[in-house]
């Protein structure tokens, strides 16, 4: 683009040369014109001499007779007039001596002019090339450079590959460990073992407290017995266990839930003694996003808030907890749901509340919970190159030093 350019100039300067060029030529016309038209005028004039001074010249000579005086005059004046001419070629000879000096000179500077322009556009030219020149040169050093990076590139994508392997390969090593040990643990249970794995069962907790509080009053009662008839003979009355105060609550949600969906979708409906006597009920996997969907959008049950969600590892099964509650009514209840522990797989509750969304991300961050439907299923504490599932009672940590 800039050599174009410089080409265009070159052109428009000598272009401006030529021209001027002319102008002074018809300028050095113009002035042989009027030098000849002075020539002229001054050869027209010559004629005329003064005869004042012709006379002057004859009275000098003083010659004797009339006819000797006309013939000196006579010659004087042709002298004069031949001198006249004369001086009037050589002031055009001059003229036209100084009109040549002047052309030459023009010619001349013309001539530096166009050696000048040359001069000039051939530096333009070997400026140009070497610019090229220079570009090549660092377009081949880019070349060789990028080359250098690709290399490296495709050695730290080998080295990425081969770091890949091996934590897929550890990753699956530490599952098989995880996956064994559940089996011990399963076959421990069967065998009649330790019954640890199993105590943090919310359902079985209650149940044993409720075994632990009917001994209890059955060994007050034997004692009182024991120790004979008081108040005028009359046994000592045994205490009767009052009814939970949410009772009517998880009547009334139950018979909703049989009447819209049948008495096969709730797999148990209790009231959890341990957890401020909620009425909790444990719903089958199929028709657990349904009848969360209908517990919010009835309008006798309302249960517009979710307050919390987590998941709980149960060896034998995974389980959902969530809790929802009625402004409306001023109430609340637990919703359960189970799934198979080796494909813990769920619908997601978070289309219906919004806040299931980190919960439940929180569930399959750290026990392998799948729930579908969920808008981004992602880890959210741990990074997702991590082996494992913290909160799972067979997890076994990858890296021991950590």
């Amino acid at each position: 683009m800039s050599e174009d350019k410089s080409k265009e100039q070159l052109k428009k300067e000598a272009a401006e040369r030529a021209k001027e060029a002319a102008r002074r030529k018809m300028e050095q016309l113009k002035a042989e014109k009027e030098a000849a038209k002075n020539t002229e005028v001054q050869k027209e004039e010559v004629p005329v001499v003064e005869e004042s001074t012709v006379k002057n010249e004859v009275k000098q000579e003083e010659p004797a007779s009339e006819d000797e005086k006309e013939k000196a005059l006579a010659l004087a004046k042709a002298k004069a007039v031949a001198a006249a001419k004369a001086k009037a070629v050589a002031i055009a000879k001059q003229k036209a001596a100084e009109a040549s000096e002047q052309t030459q000179a023009e010619e001349s500077e013309v001539t530096s002019d166009d050696d000048k322009a040359k001069a000039l556009a051939a530096a333009k030219a070997k400026a140009v090339a070497a610019a090229k020149a220079k570009a090549a040169a660092i377009a081949k050093q880019k070349a060789v450079e990028s080359g250098e990076q690709a290399q490296a590139a495709e050695q730290e994508a080998t080295s990425n590959d081969d770091k890949a392997k091996a934590l897929a390969a550890a990753k699956a090593k530490a599952v098989a460990a995880a996956k064994a040990k559940a089996a011990a643990l399963a076959k421990q249970k069967a065998a009649g073992g330790e019954d640890t794995a199993t105590a943090g069962s919310d359902d079985e907790a209650a149940k044993a407290k409720a075994k632990a509080i009917a001994v209890a009053k059955a060994k007050a009662a034997a004692a009182a017995k024991a120790k004979g008839k008081t108040d005028g003979g009359k046994e000592a009355p045994v205490e009767e266990v009052k009814p939970s105060h949410n009772q009517s609550l998880l009547d009334e949600v139950k018979a909703l839930i049989e009447k819209e969906f049948g008495a096969d979708v709730i797999e148990e409906a209790i009231i959890n003694t341990l957890s401020k006597h909620d009425p909790t009920f444990t719903i089958k996997k199929d028709a657990y996003f349904k009848v969360a969907q209908f517990l919010k959008n009835n309008e006798q049950l309302q249960f517009t808030y979710l307050s919390g969600l987590h998941g709980t590892d149960f060896v034998e099964y995974m389980e959902v907890y969530s809790y929802i509650y009625s402004y409306k009514r001023k109430h609340g209840i637990a919703l359960k749901v189970r799934a198979d522990r080796e494909q813990p797989i769920v619908d997601s509750i978070t289309p219906i509340w919004e806040g299931a969304n980190w919960p439940e991300r929180e569930a399959y961050d750290l026990l392998g919970i799948q729930f579908e439907g969920h808008p981004k299923l992602e880890r959210i504490l741990l990074p997702d190159n991590w082996v494992g599932y913290p909160l799972r009672k067979d997890y076994v940590q990858f890296d021991e030093g950590v």
